[in-house]
């Protein structure tokens, strides 16, 4: 089992999975972050803080089977940390995307973000690392800030309803501060959503 505090992450690194030594998205990586590789990270591809780590499903993962479902649940019933789950969404694992988005998002209430290939994997890795340490800058330098901060601008969060066709930063923190919750947000109804965001894009977003 992956226990918060199990791995230290050094501040300013990323610890990945030995297994991915060699990978597009460790070459990609390198001279952006400072990655570490170990042996026995079990579930978890890649930690970027103490309580914050990344699986990836990548296309062959989606395409082999159930077994990477198998390792989300193992993982949310295992774990205090903050999974952030990046999917390859390819023409060929398309098909199978719509599912893992309701296990992820709506059954295990974990983070969910898209991507084409192992590139754009490691762009957003790097963006999610800066994240996390602005985060935890705010948080550590003002204890004020908590609340709000882990509401609102949980940055994968942030990131998440960025995602939907029409809606930008603006239009996501709006969003987030009305409904809170990605699971809250999927189950709200059009007349909710144009409450916030107009008639248009509350369309939009409910048929996404």
């Amino acid at each position: 089992p992956v226990i918060a505090g199990s791995v230290v992450v050094p501040y300013g690194h990323v610890i990945g999975n030995g297994k991915w030594r060699g990978s597009e998205i460790a070459q990609r990586l390198q001279g952006k972050i400072r990655l570490i590789f170990e042996d026995g990270l079990g579930l978890v591809d890649f930690h970027l803080s103490n309580r914050t780590c990344i699986l990836y499903i990548s296309e062959a993962d989606l395409v082999a089977g159930d077994e990477f479902k198998r390792r989300l649940v193992r993982f949310r019933n295992a774990s205090s940390l903050g999974g952030i789950v990046i999917v390859e969404k390819t023409q060929i694992s398309d098909q199978y995307f719509l599912a893992v988005q309701k296990l992820v998002v709506l059954e295990l209430g974990m983070v969910l973000l898209p991507v084409a290939n192992q590139g754009e994997a490691s762009q957003l890795i790097t963006q999610l690392v800066s994240f996390v340490r602005e985060q935890s800058k705010d948080l550590n330098s003002n204890p004020f800030l908590r609340k709000p901060c882990s509401q609102l601008a949980e940055p994968s969060l942030f990131r998440t309803v960025q995602q939907i066709p029409g809606v930008g930063k603006t239009k996501a923190l709006l969003l987030l501060q009305r409904f809170g919750s990605i699971h809250r947000l999927c189950n709200a109804s059009v007349k909710e959503l144009e409450l916030v965001v107009g008639q248009t894009l509350a369309q939009q977003i409910y048929n996404f």
